[in-house]
């Protein structure tokens, strides 16, 4: 299966690309190469086409399958509690002090952002954690991906999927039914999930949001699926969408993409976890 251009040569995979924005309108020059790559080799071999240039006249034609080759490169695998040190550090560090500093300014919200909430299991770990410790001081977090969460919204989950869930927070934050397990109302009503795209250039934030002014951003597991300018461009988007002082937090994988940003320094190494440069050390 040929899915390499040579060097220097505007080849098939350009093709593609074009084929998808020309004839359908939908835009995957943003991806990653290696990445794109691999869907495309995917898709290739369901399809029964042996090449890049085949399977690009096979694009132009099918809007069906140029529809199957998007809907691939949405990133929807999640899991509660995903990174151990990253949750232990908000739990502990990140999440009291902003919950204190809220309360003692008497008003105001924790706003957060799940930026690519996959099937939602960030945003609910947030959650619960919030509503352990937040009291009477409110919070909000605004979970968003490039496709309608309809599946996070739900916050429907099979026992299977709830492995790194504790066992007071299973009791206290869902109910069980027939083979799943629902998040309670509770949680729900402080959780708005939305269709957003990151490199959407005519907004700041998600609607939902109005005004941005995030005290915690989470983009995990997600830059690295971009290439260097569009990614880039959604770490502008996010430093400015945070507060003064606000938090920043990415995959492991990705520390070393945000610690080359002017805007942010580390908090606590080695979590992925960064602050805004416009405050003391």
């Amino acid at each position: 299966m040929q899915t390499q251009d040579p060097p220097g040569t505007v080849g098939p995979l350009d093709t593609i690309v074009r084929a998808m924005a020309g004839s359908h309108g939908l835009d995957i020059s943003r991806y990653e190469e290696a990445f794109l790559r691999a869907a495309i080799s995917r898709r290739m071999e369901a399809s029964g086409v042996a090449t890049l240039a085949a399977y690009g006249e096979h694009l132009e034609q099918s809007a069906p399958e140029a529809g199957r080759l998007f809907r691939s490169l949405r990133i929807d695998h999640s899991e509660f509690f995903r990174n151990p040190l990253t949750f232990a550090v908000l739990e502990k560090l990140i999440l009291p002090g902003l919950v204190a500093g809220k309360g003692q300014c008497g008003s105001g919200e924790v706003r957060v952002w799940s930026a690519g909430c996959a099937s939602g299991q960030e945003a609910w770990s947030l959650a619960m954690l919030l509503e352990d410790m937040a009291g009477p001081v409110p919070y909000r977090i605004f979970a968003t991906d490039l496709a309608d969460p309809d599946a996070a919204r739900a916050g429907f989950y099979h026992a299977g999927e709830l492995g790194n869930v504790r066992l007071r927070h299973l009791t206290k934050y869902f109910s069980e039914q027939d083979d799943s397990f629902s998040i309670v109302p509770r949680l729900r009503d402080r959780v708005d999930f939305s269709a957003y795209d990151l490199l959407d250039s005519s907004s700041a934030s998600p609607a939902a949001s109005i005004y941005g002014g995030f005290d915690l951003i989470l983009c995990c597991n997600v830059l690295f699926y971009y290439r260097p300018e569009a990614r880039q461009r959604i770490l502008d988007k996010l430093s400015r969408a945070l507060s003064p002082g606000g938090y920043f937090v990415t995959g492991e994988a990705e520390k070393a993409m945000v610690a080359g940003q002017k805007t942010f320094r580390a908090v606590l190494q080695p979590a992925a976890i960064f602050q805004t440069k416009n405050v003391s050390p």
